[in-house]
């Protein structure tokens, strides 16, 4: 570990405290074992009445068991946050870190479960074989295109919703964090002139997630390394057979058929999204310059984003947004995720659709405007704990009138229901702490 760092670095504190709790979830009782007659009913003989009824109708599960609150958090190890394919025990603690995130956000059960699978065709057999325990997949940190696929066949296959956080999370809170921006700057979704810089997981989703929001395709203009995607590129013909998203990209988008790298592609735009890769040089100020007057950056590349943002709006940006919550405008998932679980599975949704994402945004959007917004603040923070039950009732709502729901709900309905959740989850982690169940970290 570089000497410079001290006992206060979060790399320092994070290996010292995963030593100290030896994980950051676990499993603990719901129900009360007042004496052992208590077993007779949550075991055997009684349990065997519980399973008779499920065995007769299986969404019964969703009402006897955990089911209709848990999920599974599955990676297969592959593009571990910015570390690359560092395998699943690497990407374990991640994972974790997700569970306790879902857990104490979205009142969400939910279980780390990176996998060791061979390819897509393994990684898709092993989530569907563990659909009967959950109520709904994250899949999170697989690498592109394979991610893609995996996504489209297991949402095609399931009757549970399954989500893939590089994808959908990342696109529904950029989409959340452009509907302010386009505001505050005086635009419009559709006409806005849109540059994608970088073409894997979070801009390809956000790309399909902008179009069905009512961007015009011919507006945006999608960036590889290897340049800006259009169909007269010399490799469009291979790119057809190993990567059909971008194929699809490079036909369906960038109605100019510009050609060319970043500072073509940002000529005159009005927004640009940057999933590229760790920075800060990968955008520099004379291709920001080249962009419309009060113009939108988003730098989501994490540790250290495609710019610094003080050098994007001394070169004309009026609004910039990073994935870092130690500078104005963070867009993170964990604004959206927990949120579009909770409310998935308080209506026991079958799938999480495009029109529940956008929706989830919207409200998202929506909420901050009700706190206030300024170009410094053009989202909530995860410490505003209340947009997560009303994020929730929206996507459940939706769900409902997507025909997604196994139970229908009204959206108050579900906002009582996702704020009790949310609540109880909130005071239990309160309550443990403050019993000594769960101790303070060590100096």
């Amino acid at each position: 570990m570089p000497k410079s760092r001290t006992k206060d670095d979060p790399s320092v504190k994070a290996l010292a405290y995963s030593r100290f709790y030896g994980g950051k979830v676990g499993i603990s009782p719901k129900v009360p074992v007042r004496s052992l007659q208590d077993f007779s009913i949550w075991y055997t003989p009684g349990v065997a009445a519980v399973s008779r009824a499920i065995a007769a109708d299986p969404d019964l599960s969703f009402e006897y068991t955990g089911r209709w609150n848990t999920i599974a958090v599955i990676s297969d190890g592959t593009r571990v946050l910015g570390l690359g394919d560092i395998g699943p025990e690497g990407a374990l603690p991640v994972m974790e870190g997700k569970a306790l995130i879902y857990n104490y956000l979205g009142g969400v059960n939910a279980y780390p479960l990176p996998i060791r699978a061979k390819d897509e065709d393994h990684l898709i057999s092993v989530v569907r074989a563990l659909e009967p325990s959950l109520g709904g997949v994250n899949l999170e940190d697989i690498e592109s295109p394979i991610c893609f696929e995996v996504l489209d066949t297991l949402t095609r296959e399931m009757e549970i919703p399954v989500w893939h956080d590089d994808q959908q999370g990342t696109a529904g809170v950029v989409l959340a964090g452009l509907f302010n921006a386009l505001e505050l700057t005086g635009r419009r979704l559709r006409g806005t002139k849109i540059v994608l810089f970088g073409a894997g997981a979070a801009n390809v989703a956000a790309a399909r997630l902008l179009v069905k929001a009512g961007a015009d395709p011919k507006d945006l203009v999608v960036l590889d390394s290897k340049g800006i995607l259009q169909p007269e590129r010399d490799d469009i013909d291979s790119l057809s057979l190993r990567n059909k998203w971008k194929y699809d990209l490079a036909l369906s988008t960038n109605g100019e058929r510009r050609s060319g790298g970043l500072k073509e592609a940002l000529r005159d735009a009005d927004v640009l999204v940057a999933a590229a890769g760790v920075g800060p040089n990968l955008v520099k100020k004379e291709e920001v310059r080249e962009m419309s007057k009060d113009s939108i950056v988003f730098l989501l590349a994490n540790p250290v984003p495609e710019m610094l943002p003080e050098d994007a709006l001394a070169a004309g940006a009026a609004v910039v947004a990073t994935g870092r919550s130690d500078y104005p405008n963070q867009v993170n998932n964990s604004l959206l995720f927990p949120a579009i679980f909770r409310g998935a599975l308080d209506v026991r949704a079958r799938r999480i659709t495009d029109t529940m994402v956008i929706s989830a945004a919207k409200e998202l959007a929506s909420f901050a405007k009700r706190k206030g917004i300024s170009r410094r603040r053009i989202l909530p923070s995860m410490v505003d704990w209340q947009v997560y039950p009303s994020v929730a009732a929206t996507v459940g709502e939706a769900a409902v009138r997507e025909g997604e729901a196994r139970k229908k709900s009204s959206k108050d309905e579900l906002l009582k229901t996702a704020t009790e959740v949310i609540e109880h989850s909130r005071k239990t982690m309160d309550t443990l702490r403050k019993s000594g169940v769960i101790i303070e970290p060590p100096d």
